[in-house]
């Protein structure tokens, strides 16, 4: 009997990663059985869409593998590269002349001898492009992220960051401190009321605010002025996370920090080259010398890691030339032109797109259940997308995460979107066949896939 013939089980339709997250018992390797057979099910049922790989270079079209090594190819909006640097000819030529210098490998932690002539210029363009800010670089966004916090933050300080911050800067929070704020989602009057609360009972120790310029999995942003001026009024620092908009927003490709001329309002930036700038790595950008030298002793991830290896370094310096260069202006138009269409499209096919214009556009699906079935269609169909499901977004919020690029074409969108509205339909129909039962239930769910019916 074939996949699709078959009955799907209950179980391969709910439960979710945080049903493991805390297993119990006395054997540490035994008691994780159960996440791997729940895995297994939805593998068997083809509703896994996780951990897959590109049998070619990640551009507008590829090949790719699922995780049980099955070949497809299709449409991709599941890779992040915004502006399509990384396969670029002049990235491409620089890593293949910094190998011929240098080799592969830093071969170092840049705190003693990790650090190559190409990290050093890394360092001097990213200070240039970001207003003379001094420049700490880490070997992955996340390490810059975790380093950012705990690099600053000690036992008796506090964090108060948005509830979708990315888990690298909670994870960073909670290496540093117990005293964690979290406020509702870009809830300027929750901000306020943690703030006024802890400096109520605390003038002695430090505050950090932590948000992000574009959450990833809302594509929304925040008022990063009204921000700033909660921080001067309760004597906190403001970190900001830019990692999906730094290069790829803006006509000076400043992201929204630049949009909101608030370039000047973070005491700390950090941010990610592999969105953007065609590589993995990571920055923290501070205002002061002092700053700067500090976290290089005391930031973990920086200082107990190799550095970025030279053939990194120069790529992504390479790519930064281009996003600042007229060739990145014209990159980041014809990206925000594919983004606006992308979305207009989304919405004459009765589909529903989430938050405001950028590289991320969410494309709401409701049920886990929905949404299981919608990611095996699509891939079948010929589309390649990222399902995003609780916990990393809200209980009965699945979506669909498209990520956009300046090399996609308007046939590609237009035959993405029309894959798309297919296998939300059949998700649909398929999803209610075996919940007969349940109809009304269903219907109530926060998704708008029969309305491409």
């Amino acid at each position: 009997m074939s996949i699709e013939s078959s009955p799907v089980p209950e179980a391969a339709l709910t439960g979710s990663l945080r049903d493991f997250r805390a297993p119990e018992g006395p054997n540490l390797m035994s008691r994780i059985d159960g996440f791997y057979e729940w895995q297994d099910l939805r593998r068997q049922h083809e509703l896994w869409p996780y951990a897959r790989s590109t049998a070619t270079a990640p551009k507008a079209r590829c090949e790719a593998k699922s995780d049980t090594g099955a070949a497809f190819s299709g449409i991709n909006f599941a890779s992040q590269d915004y502006l399509s640097l990384s396969s670029h000819p002049a990235v491409k030529a620089a890593a293949i002349a910094a190998i011929g210098e240098y080799g592969v490998h830093s071969a170092g932690s840049a705190a003693l001898l990790g650090n190559t002539a190409n990290s050093l210029l890394l360092e001097q363009g990213l200070s240039s492009f970001l207003g003379g800010r001094e420049v700490v670089l880490y070997p992955t966004g996340w390490a810059a992220g975790y380093g950012s916090v705990q690099g600053f933050v000690r036992a008796n300080d506090h964090v108060v960051m948005d509830i979708l911050a990315h888990s690298c800067l909670q994870e960073g929070a909670k290496a540093a401190t117990q005293n964690i704020h979290y406020h509702g989602h870009l809830n300027l009057e929750a901000l306020a009321r943690k703030l006024e609360r802890i400096r109520a009972n605390d003038r002695e120790n430090g505050i950090m605010v932590v948000t992000e310029s574009l959450f990833s999995m809302h594509s929304d942003t925040p008022d990063l002025g009204a921000m700033r001026a909660l921080c001067d009024q309760f004597g906190a620092t403001l970190l900001v996370d830019c990692a999906h908009d730094l290069g790829s927003i803006g006509d000076d490709g400043l992201g929204h920090l630049g949009l909101q001329n608030m370039m000047d309002a973070a005491d700390i930036i950090i941010g990610s080259f592999s969105k953007t700038f065609g590589s993995n790595g990571g920055f923290i950008a501070v205002k002061t010398k002092a700053a700067a030298e500090y976290l290089k002793y005391y930031s973990a991830t920086h200082t107990f890691s190799n550095a970025l290896s030279p053939v990194q370094a120069a790529t992504v310096l390479t790519a930064l030339n281009i996003v600042r260069s007229e060739e990145g202006r014209m990159l980041r138009r014809k990206l925000m032109d594919n983004i606006l269409y992308l979305r207009s499209e989304m919405t004459r096919a009765g589909l529903e797109t989430l938050g405001d214009p950028s590289p991320i556009v969410p494309v709401r699906l409701g049920l886990e259940g929905v949404g299981r079935f919608a990611s095996r269609h699509l891939m079948a169909l010929g589309g390649i997308a990222n399902l995003v499901e609780y916990p990393a977004v809200p209980q009965g919020g699945a979506r669909f995460r498209f990520q956009v690029m300046a090399a996609h074409s308007r046939d590609d969108i237009d035959q993405v979107v029309q894959i798309l509205a297919k296998a939300m339909r059949d998700a649909d129909l398929e999803y209610r066949l075996g919940h007969e039962g349940q109809l009304d239930t269903t219907r109530q769910r926060p998704q708008r896939s029969t309305a491409a019916a």
